[in-house]
């Protein structure tokens, strides 16, 4: 371990501007992260990853995957990158299933305020998944305008829970970037992985599901069923933020209701899901209390004891910090995430549809794929949503047959999944998993993710 630490500190000065460091990296150019300063005040996180498995193919470009964590308030560069699907685990391991595999990974910490990243003013904090994306265009701007090599890869957004909203807003601000001359990159398309896309449709499929699972019972369902009506009439209202703190109180229903079942794999208890349940996206609790229950979870993951070896937080501002060596002093990684949720309550209940139909329109590859046994983001949420489109297509994608999926490692042949897709959408249902699929399949999900980005690896 100590000589992996070692390792982990020789880093090499790449740029400094305005008396401000904006980008570090490894010797050996495997890896680069700095900072983008996307408005006064507020800084921007980024971490990229070079692809030991790096296939050269001119017919299929290696690719560049930008991972978006959820929340909001949830750090890439901390969980996607060390509980899911970077090269180390938070106990600084190799992880043999990393999508470094397939791909180049860009982590950044979204939006400002989340993980490394910070505001100097309150008033920085985005209020609006525009907003978002926006600061992640100008944070795409900065770093693929003026790199060739980076220019020659095409660029997959994936996301995960909250993130798939980061993901549409984001991917139509990349178009329209692009249209403009504004933006040089090859954009490859979206991932939207169990995806808080349409929130009412999520709180509509939570009573029936569990009630078909014997996790609850008429009563618990009429509770569940009248606060989703509550919900959504407070969305077509636009009274967004009664919607957030109704779904707290809905959250509460059916904790009460099924004895505490785990929001992110419905065939667990919470007190017995492997993963911390923080990490990636949305937290059970009342908007007003909301992110003072989530900050209590967030980088503790629930296979350790909070401050031990596996613990993200401790990681995170501790050795990697120490590597990194270009976080501020007064910067705690997570420090200022409940400000993130906060400041964006307005927004949380907000559905995405109609950027999903705008994406499709403009044939941007849209990829959603789902864990079979996730609450929070259900596959009967998604299924509904996605019925909902209004894209040409649908009809023919609706009347297609699912194509089974294996994986060529398992001794055993056995079903790990179903995709179906037409023209430029795509959906994955992966069996056993839960909300956090990378981690819960592994296997199939580096095969799904390998057709997403066309990896020549």
């Amino acid at each position: 371990m100590k000589n992996l630490i070692t390792l982990l500190l020789c880093t090499l000065l790449v740029s400094v501007h305005g008396g401000f460091v904006m980008g570090m990296g490894t010797k050996d150019g495997s890896e680069q992260w700095g900072y983008v300063q996307v408005r006064p005040k507020a800084h921007m996180f980024w971490w990229h990853y070079k692809s030991p498995y790096r296939v050269e193919d001119p017919s299929r470009p290696w690719p560049i995957i930008l991972w978006l964590q959820g929340g909001p308030g949830a750090s890439g560069v901390g969980i996607g990158n060390f509980q899911e699907i970077g090269p180390l685990d938070n106990f600084l391991n190799p992880r043999s299933s990393t999508w470094l595999r397939k791909a180049d990974l860009l982590f950044v910490d979204n939006p400002v305020g989340t993980g490394y990243s910070f505001v100097e003013d309150d008033n920085a904090y985005v209020k609006t998944d525009e907003e978002a994306a926006t600061d992640l265009t100008t944070l795409l701007r900065k770093l693929f305008n003026k790199n060739e090599q980076l220019q020659k890869s095409p660029l997959y957004v994936v996301a995960e829970s909250y993130g798939g909203k980061y993901a549409v807003t984001l991917g139509l601000s990349i178009v329209k970037a692009m249209k403009a001359g504004h933006l040089k990159l090859k954009f490859g398309g979206v991932a939207l992985g169990d995806s808080w896309i349409s929130p009412e449709d999520y709180v509509f499929s939570w009573g029936p599901l569990l009630k078909d699972l014997s996790r609850l019972d008429n009563n618990g369902l009429a509770k569940s069923n009248k606060l989703a009506k509550q919900i959504r009439h407070q969305i077509k209202a636009g009274q967004f933020v009664n919607a957030t703190d109704s779904w707290g109180n809905l959250e509460d229903v059916i904790i009460a209701g099924s004895n505490s079942v785990d929001f992110y794999n419905f065939m667990l208890d919470a007190a017995n899901d492997p993963l911390e349940a923080t990490a990636t996206s949305l937290q059970s609790s009342k908007a007003a209390t909301s992110f003072q229950k989530y900050s209590t979870y967030l980088g503790a993951s629930r296979k350790f004891t909070p401050g031990g070896d596996g613990d993200v937080r401790t990681l995170m501002n501790g050795a990697i910090k120490a590597k990194l060596r270009i976080i501020p002093k007064n910067v705690t990684w997570g420090g200022q995430s409940g400000n993130v949720f906060a400041s964006l309550s307005g927004d949380f209940m907000k559905p995405r549809i109609d950027e999903v139909d705008e994406l499709l329109k403009n044939r941007v590859n849209v990829t959603v794929y789902n864990g079979q046994v996730d609450l929070i983001c259900a596959t009967k949420g998604t299924e509904a949503w996605v019925e909902k489109l209004k894209w040409e297509g649908l009809k023919t994608f609706l009347s297609l047959d699912k194509k089974p999926l294996y994986c060529e490692s398992d001794t055993i042949v056995a079903t790990k999944g179903f995709v179906r897709s037409y023209k430029n959408l795509h959906f994955y249902w992966i069996l056993g998993a839960g909300h956090f699929v990378p981690v819960d399949q592994p296997c199939v999900t580096l095969k799904m993710i390998g057709d997403i980005t066309q990896s020549p690896n």
